[in-house]
């Protein structure tokens, strides 16, 4: 009796373990062509992103490349005491934060503004014209743009100083002035990432309800109120996991921008971590301390990340996670 009824028992009477195992296959079946497409990037993930992670414990290491990683010494957090305790790290840290602030604050808007004006243009060959100019500048390597800002900017036959020299102005040393060096980093990247940034703004603007806009319309807002009430607030949640993102990454400057724009006259404010673990790391051979500063720089974005999505949550928006 007891073996007839237990196999007519139905299947959702099962474990919890048994029931998400078989949710999970079944919803892997179902969608097994999107897994399939998304393999490559998971992949990708893994083999360069995950499994290089282990290398992080030479920080704790006198790593030597003859002896390998398990043996070599063991030092404990020698690296970040030293690192920590070097007149170098607050110029570091200073450098670093302000080039980041400074992106955060002129930088992060600008595709939204950009997103919000390409949306109110009708024609769609004269839109569609402005988004591959401003898009253009994404697909050159920092190789070329550093090489036409110093064409421009150079003192001796640079077109910028040529043309103060026509108006009767004085030349300015724009590539070796400490002043200048941060603005001139805000500018590049501003100029070339910030018209690939609105793809993400655009297609968010185009998933918003229409019918919003046309209530809109019949109670007589105008465009500007339309903007402030139903287009901003439609992708505030875009705006603020993307605010996420940045703010994790906000102990890294980028290297070859910051590397090649770097010169002997604003090393003072062009040193930041990516150039001081190369030269350290690569060019003198402290692995073991560079990779300690490396670790740093990753530990702080990860905390600063979940500082950032836990004040998401608690003023009601999703965050990343």
């Amino acid at each position: 009796m007891n073996s007839e009824l237990s196999q007519h028992v139905p299947s959702e009477l099962g474990s919890p373990a048994t029931k998400q195992r078989s949710r999970i296959w079944a919803i892997m079946k179902r969608d097994k062509f999107l897994y399939m497409l998304a393999l490559p990037g998971i992949l990708f993930m893994i083999l360069f992103k995950y499994v290089p992670m282990w290398g992080i414990i030479i920080a704790f290491q006198n790593y030597s490349p003859y002896r390998g990683v398990l043996g070599s010494d063991w030092v404990g957090l020698e690296h970040f005491i030293r690192f920590f305790s070097n007149p170098d790290f607050m110029m570091l840290f200073r450098n670093t934060m302000a080039i980041n602030l400074m992106n955060l604050v002129f930088y992060f808007p600008l595709p939204i503004i950009i997103a919000l004006l390409l949306n109110e243009v009708m024609s769609k060959p004269f839109k569609k014209l402005i988004q591959s100019i401003v898009y253009l500048p994404h697909f050159l390597s920092w190789v070329i743009i550093v090489g036409i800002t110093i064409l421009m900017l150079t003192r001796t036959d640079g077109s910028i100083n040529n043309l103060l020299v026509y108006f009767g102005f004085s030349k300015i040393d724009f590539l070796t002035n400490p002043k200048l060096f941060w603005i001139l980093l805000t500018v590049q990247s501003i100029w070339k990432e910030a018209g690939w940034g609105t793809i993400i703004f655009l297609a968010a603007i185009a998933g918003l309800d229409t019918q919003l806009y046309e209530a809109a319309k019949i109670d007589g807002a105008k465009r500007l109120r339309q903007i402030w009430h139903i287009t901003l607030p439609g992708i505030r949640s875009v705006i603020l996991i993307l605010l996420i993102l940045r703010i994790g990454n906000i102990m890294d400057v980028g290297f070859e921008q910051v590397f090649l724009m770097g010169n002997g006259a604003v090393s003072t404010v062009g040193e930041v971590f990516d150039t001081y673990v190369y030269r350290l790391g690569i060019q003198q051979g402290q692995f073991s301390f560079s990779t300690a500063v490396g670790l740093f720089k990753s530990v702080v974005g990860l905390v600063l990340v979940v500082i950032a999505n836990k004040l998401a949550k608690r003023f009601g928006e999703e965050g990343v996670y």
